[in-house]
């Protein structure tokens, strides 16, 4: 086994890791850690435990030594309509065959000096989960239940240092790990370049390994900003699925990058914000347009057809209130661009993470024993995306629209060590 596999499967066993949806921003997650979900995701300039590695691994010199557990409870529910469909595909699909998730992570913090200091932090993405009853695409010849899995786990071991006063550096490196299934796409196999793989294989996984950067400077007494990106990670392809995915199984994880600050309002009052950008058209399985499928690039082959995502910023603001030493309060908001065009509505029946909005709420309690109780609430209204052009001649024509919305409890215990 090598060195990548046996840090994921660690990772996988140690929070027995069900894989499944996320809260999301595309299908990134809204927020890694009880608190950071607390403030709408807001971290990069803000480090509040041992997951601070997922957003910026310079924020370990700021969270002392610790251990933080936690577990949301997620509860998308998602859809489409078809309306004006020549081959009878009109209707509402829900779905919502599956509906509630449990997510649990994990972060591990250890300072080793007052200007070195180490961490681990295991955490996913996944926001990519459709599971429909009622198959939108059996009037074009599918059979049986439709829908997508995928879901991604990262174990992301992180070294943070200060060379100098005031700013400190952040290195890790990022392992990942993802699964995906589909089923239900028989009516896609005759426009593969591999028609035997395409649907119905049962799970496939792929690994990789990335990079992470980041930076915190204190530039004012009250004032602090912050910096990441984290590189593209080329994943190994999903060998099941060769005929559906571009480049004969393609998926790698998008780079991202971002800027943050955190200003001490008063003793007892922090605001936050973060600035966040995601490349999700640079992987070409998830920008390339549908409509490639009528100019030769078939799914599955070299520069094939995808889902047709754009890439998206994220806005996040948050507040961190010290009501008193054992009462701490959050409060949160965020928007992300859309990243599913109306033109691309129709493939995106199996992928609506078309949400936008994300509202958070949180505190937590520290007990006598020197423990702390976290929790976070998230909600993300309802967003409704309606096609303009979304299905081809071919499927009969007509339009596919999409909607989705999101809610979310998070609980985290964390200790001192």
């Amino acid at each position: 086994m090598s060195l990548r596999t046996a840090l994921v499967a660690t990772g996988l066993a140690a929070l027995g890791w069900p894989l499944s949806s996320f809260a999301t921003n595309g299908y990134f997650s809204h927020g890694y850690g009880v608190r950071s979900i607390g403030v709408a995701g807001v971290s990069i300039a803000l480090p509040q435990d041992g997951l601070t590695a997922a957003s910026n691994p310079a924020g370990y010199l700021f969270v002392g030594n610790r251990l933080d557990l936690g577990v949301s409870l997620f509860r998308p529910d998602r859809g489409a309509t078809i309306r004006g469909n020549g081959f009878g595909a009109d209707g509402n699909y829900s779905g919502n065959e599956t509906h509630n998730f449990l997510i649990p992570e994990l972060g591990y913090a250890r300072q080793l000096s007052s200007d070195l200091a180490w961490g681990v932090a295991v955490y996913g993405n996944g926001g990519m989960n459709t599971d429909y009853k009622r198959n939108p695409f059996g009037a074009f010849g599918s059979t049986g239940k439709a829908g997508i899995d995928l879901a991604q786990v990262f174990v992301t071991p992180s070294v943070a240092f200060r060379p100098v006063r005031d700013h400190a550096f952040g290195a890790a490196l990022t392992f990942a790990y993802q699964r995906f299934a589909a089923r239900g796409l028989g009516a896609f196999e005759g426009m593969s370049a591999n028609p035997g793989s395409v649907t119905d294989r049962g799970h496939d996984s792929s690994t990789g390994l990335g990079v992470k950067l980041g930076w915190i400077g204190q530039v004012l007494p009250s004032l602090r900003l912050g910096a990441s990106w984290s590189s593209r990670i080329e994943m190994s392809e999903f060998d099941r699925y060769k005929g559906l995915f571009e480049g004969g199984g393609g998926f790698d994880i998008p780079a991202s990058y971002g800027l943050g600050l955190a200003w001490q309002a008063s003793p007892a009052l922090t605001l936050a914000a973060d600035w966040q950008r995601i490349e999700y058209s640079s992987v070409k399985s998830v920008g390339n347009p549908m409509q490639r499928l009528f100019a030769g690039g078939a799914l599955g082959s070299d520069g094939g057809a995808g889902f047709g995502w754009n890439d998206v910023s994220v806005v996040k603001l948050g507040a961190v209130y010290a009501y008193d030493d054992r009462l701490t309060l959050r409060a949160g908001a965020s928007r992300v661009q859309q990243p599913v065009p109306a033109s691309q509505t129709f493939f995106n029946i199996l992928a609506p993470g078309v949400v936008r909005n994300h509202y958070s709420l949180g505190g937590s309690y520290r007990t006598a024993g020197g423990g702390e109780w976290s929790l976070a609430y998230l909600y993300a209204p309802k967003v409704t995306v309606s096609g303009n052009g979304s299905i081809p001649a071919a499927f009969g024509g007509g339009e596919a629209n999409l909607h989705m919305r999101e809610q979310m409890l998070s609980v985290g215990y964390s200790w001192a060590l």
